[in-house]
């Protein structure tokens, strides 16, 4: 290979890596009007992941364990936890992935006592809404964006009755259109349950992860199916991109 062949592959795999740059793609999302509150991380805090398939992301139920890799699946919470428990080691944290594929919020809800409240975490993740929108399209699910909202409050509420000085992080449910299943049939519809997120996040003084504006800037320096599958899972790239924006709210 002659050297100016090899001097133009080098510089374009810098380019490809500088235009895929993850911590400038979250801080170019997460700059925004609705700056989510930090949440400071403790000695000995229980952290748990829930959710749907993004956050099971195939984890392997038999394992109950914390900190344990087949638990906490192969996606964007197996890579916020490794971050943590690396760069927070002296604080001995205790960290649950315990999404289950499929699930909507009033599923979370038949659940929850298991699967939230005897954790007792200090620190709280719930990224739940896609499914809320995308089962009325694909398996005939009467749920309405006013049971989403419903449903989450009170969902809340009984979480902080039981463990009132949890912190709370919200995750934007997200859908990137035209990569498969996302189609330009979801809008207008989907980003009122993105809405709705933010609102409770809010209202709730939770820290708030806009993942939709997240993937949307990643696709304009990327292909939209570099970061996703199928326009809602992720790929490899696409969860550690959640990690960083994950990660971006913690101190």
């Amino acid at each position: 290979m002659d050297k100016s062949r090899r001097t133009f592959i080098g510089r374009s795999l810098m380019g490809a890596a500088l235009a895929a740059n993850l911590p400038e793609i979250v801080k170019a999302a997460t700059t925004s009007p609705y700056a989510a509150p930090n949440v400071q991380i403790q000695q000995n805090d229980v952290i748990l992941f829930q959710g749907d398939s993004i956050t099971d992301a195939g984890r392997d139920r038999s394992h109950q364990a914390p900190n344990n890799g087949q638990a906490l699946g192969n996606g964007y919470a197996f890579l916020a936890a490794a971050r943590l428990l690396h760069g927070h080691a002296a604080h001995q944290l205790t960290i649950y992935n315990k999404g289950i594929s499929g699930n909507k919020v009033h599923q979370l809800a038949e659940r929850w006592e298991e699967d939230c409240i005897n954790i007792n975490p200090n620190i709280l993740s719930i990224l739940i809404g896609v499914n809320d929108y995308w089962h009325t399209l694909s398996s005939g699910y009467s749920g309405t964006i006013q049971v989403y909202r419903d449903d989450y409050r009170k969902l809340l509420d009984r979480t902080l009755s039981a463990i009132p000085k949890v912190k709370l992080i919200i995750g934007e449910p997200f859908a990137v259109n035209n990569v498969k299943a996302v189609t330009d049939a979801w809008f207008p519809a989907f980003n009122e349950y993105r809405q709705a997120a933010q609102e409770i996040a809010n209202e709730y003084n939770a820290a708030f992860i806009p993942y939709q504006r997240v993937f949307d800037e990643a696709a304009k320096r990327v292909s939209p199916d570099y970061w996703t599958g199928d326009g809602v899972h992720t790929t490899l790239a696409g969860a550690q991109l959640m990690a960083e924006a994950w990660l971006s709210v913690i101190k």
